[in-house]
């Protein structure tokens, strides 16, 4: 008789500095890779799985991520137990915030969700170093009230073909952002951050790798000087003549809000 297949939703937030992504990688330290090795620790004798609801690059955070847990068997007598006990052998830097039972037609690669990521930031000064696993710093002066001008220009429907790095064949390269824009950062706040710090708001159904990175790169050559609104109305194109050659560092991006549509 084939074995019954059980469906766990598990929310989750970490802090990705100290990880080479969420993605599994030979040799490598990463998210999904020490949720794997805590569950086998707690559940030595069931066959498991897990698959996250997408990949993030080295060092980037979530305040809200998920993962669905399949697991053989019988079902857990106790899913609040698994949840109690994971919180208890995780590293301190991932955390379990929820977690519910599912059915089988869930799928969370189909099922669609809406993220939302910030980009935080600051210029000028160099920052305390304990800033380091939260935001970007970049030393060099910023225009910053025209980088919050340019960053509407990412709203609405475009071909992000120049946003991403090695374009797969058939890649969907046209994506939706529901919005972007920069204000000051009320997201995360700490005594030794910065005076004057700031944050990239984009929201969408789905971004390509590095694509977030990939504006906020755009984004601050413009704020140096070394693009304008006209390249970046150009770089939104299927043929775009302006590439875009700057990815803004993993460590200043957090994965911010999940939502399933």
């Amino acid at each position: 008789m084939k074995n019954r297949r059980h469906y766990y939703l598990l929310k989750t937030q970490f802090l990705g500095f100290r990880y080479s992504g969420w993605q599994k990688q030979p040799g490598q330290k990463t998210v999904e890779g020490m949720l794997s090795k805590t569950l086998r620790y707690i559940l030595p004798d069931r066959k498991l799985k897990i698959l996250g609801v997408g990949r993030t690059d080295a060092k980037v955070s979530a305040l809200s991520y998920a993962f669905e847990l399949f697991i053989e068997g019988d079902a857990l007598e106790a899913p609040i137990e698994l949840k109690r006990r994971l919180n208890q052998n995780l590293p301190p830097d991932i955390r379990i915030t929820d977690l519910q039972v599912l059915d089988k037609h869930f799928n969370i690669i189909q099922n669609g969700t809406l993220k939302e990521y910030v980009y935080l930031f600051s210029f000028g000064e160099k920052n305390h170093p304990y800033c380091a696993p939260f935001m970007a710093n970049i030393l060099d002066s910023l225009d910053i009230e025209a980088m919050k001008e340019a960053a509407v220009l990412y709203e609405g429907t475009h071909d992000f073909s120049s946003y991403t790095a090695r374009m797969r064949k058939n890649a969907k390269s046209v994506r939706h952002i529901e919005r972007c824009y920069i204000t000051e950062n009320a997201l995360l706040t700490a005594n030794f951050f910065p005076d004057h710090s700031y944050a990239l708001h984009i929201k969408g159904e789905g971004f390509m790798r590095y694509q977030v990175r990939m504006i906020m790169g755009a984004l601050i050559l413009l704020g140096k000087g070394e693009l304008t609104r006209s390249d970046i109305k150009k770089s939104l194109g299927k043929n775009a003549t302006t590439p875009i050659t700057f990815i803004a560092p993993g460590s200043g991006l957090h994965l911010n809000k999940l939502e399933f549509i």
